[in-house]
């Protein structure tokens, strides 16, 4: 029999849910939820789990800016094997309401329990027991849709137990709709806004980065500081529910489009790129965002461009050796980037995300912080050094 989570379907207006971060970004995750009026806040690993209303968890997909999916939970059962997935699946949700066979779904799963040791193997479970319930009801069945489903399910399996929870996302959070033009070793966005919430740059000192690449981390910086909603002007599987309430919808739309602010003057928002083809992928992607008279991209040397007095904050993904570059040969870009900040940058704050502690040792300063994140599946930290 299904044991319901603590805030199941219509009983009441609290639910519960679960917001899918970047590893190294689970405090500022819980922070920023918490700013969005989520309640009962615990981060975990790569994750943070919550309470809101469902106001709040539409708000949550259109202006977080750090999860890469927010996973609304609503049953949760003891599964000790195929048997009891099978059964807790058929049980879980009203599914002549929630699923018809017009439909389109996908799941995903993460976790394991006994005999179910294989992501794919259980998903398939899974879809096993939500077809044979459709053809009970109608003698049809939906069809799988891997890109672009009616309905996004997620299993998590754990402790004797599994939690079935629906993907509000329709596609990961971290895709602003912006970046036509990406580098070779991207950072994605949602990590980058949670890379510039940690500096905690406010939008009144310059910013600067010498290693700008296609422009990431300057764009989430002023798009943050403009209070612009991430999430506008895309589609979300939150509108296939069931329950999604088109009145409540435009509320959140509403409060997210007027949260932008028009009347803010930015200091000065420049990137620096040597390579002339990747500066160019740096300004397209801040065109496409808006943002062209709010960042300037500069291509050539670091060395050439002066800073302003300070105080401002320089920001910085230089390559680590393992993507882009030979180690040795970087060396000597650490070097520069080290004698440019101290250079240039007395009284700034340098923040640099490193993958390699050999190359970082060549900038010869001494680091106040050492955030560990994680940059697609790499080992880093974000370090923070006072320039005197």
């Amino acid at each position: 029999m299904v044991a319901w989570s603590t805030t199941p379907l219509g009983r009441t207006n609290r639910l519960s849910a679960v917001a899918v971060l970047p590893q190294g970004l689970e405090a500022a995750g819980s922070e920023e939820l918490t700013d969005l009026g989520a309640h009962s806040v615990k981060p975990g690993r790569r994750a943070v789990s919550f309470e809101a209303d469902m106001a709040c968890l539409y708000r949550m997909h259109l202006q977080a800016r750090l999860p890469f999916r927010v996973l609304r939970q609503v049953a949760s059962f003891p599964c000790q094997g195929r048997d009891d997935l099978y059964d807790g699946i058929r049980q879980a949700l009203d599914w002549e309401r929630w699923l018809h066979p017009s439909m389109t779904f996908r799941v995903d799963v993460t976790g394991t329990a006994p005999g179910l040791n294989h992501s794919h193997f259980t998903a398939l479970q899974v879809k096993n027991a939500l077809v044979d319930a459709q053809r009970d009801l109608w003698g049809e069945r939906s069809s799988i849709d891997l890109d672009d489903p009616d309905l996004s399910l997620h299993l998590h399996l754990g402790r004797g137990d599994a939690q079935l929870s629906l993907d509000g996302s329709g596609g990961s959070l971290h895709r602003r709709g912006y970046r036509a033009a990406m580098g070779v070793a991207p950072l994605k966005e949602n990590l980058a806004a949670g890379l510039i919430r940690l500096t905690g740059w406010d939008g009144t000192s310059p910013l600067v980065d010498p290693c700008c690449g296609s422009g990431i981390l300057l764009i989430e910086a002023a798009l943050a500081a403009l209070q612009q909603a991430p999430g506008l002007g895309r589609r979300f599987a939150l509108e296939s529910w069931a329950d999604f309430q088109p009145k409540l919808w435009e509320q959140e739309l509403h409060r997210a489009k007027q949260r932008r602010r028009g009347d803010l003057t930015l200091p000065l928002l420049l990137g620096i790129e040597a390579d002339p083809a990747i500066a160019d992928q740096a300004r397209a992607n801040v065109e496409a965002a808006g943002l062209s008279g709010i960042i300037r991209i500069c291509t050539g040397p670091f060395e050439a461009e002066s800073l302003p007095d300070g105080p401002g904050v320089l920001v910085c993904n230089p390559p680590y050796g393992q993507r882009i570059g030979d180690e040795a040969e970087l060396e000597s870009l650490y070097r520069e980037l080290g004698n440019y900040a101290k250079g240039q940058a007395k009284g700034w704050m340098l923040w640099l995300l490193s993958g390699n502690r050999n190359l970082t040792g060549a900038l010869r300063l001494k680091a106040e912080q050492r955030i560990p994140v994680s940059n697609g599946g790499i080992d880093c930290r974000w370090l923070h050094y006072d320039i005197r």
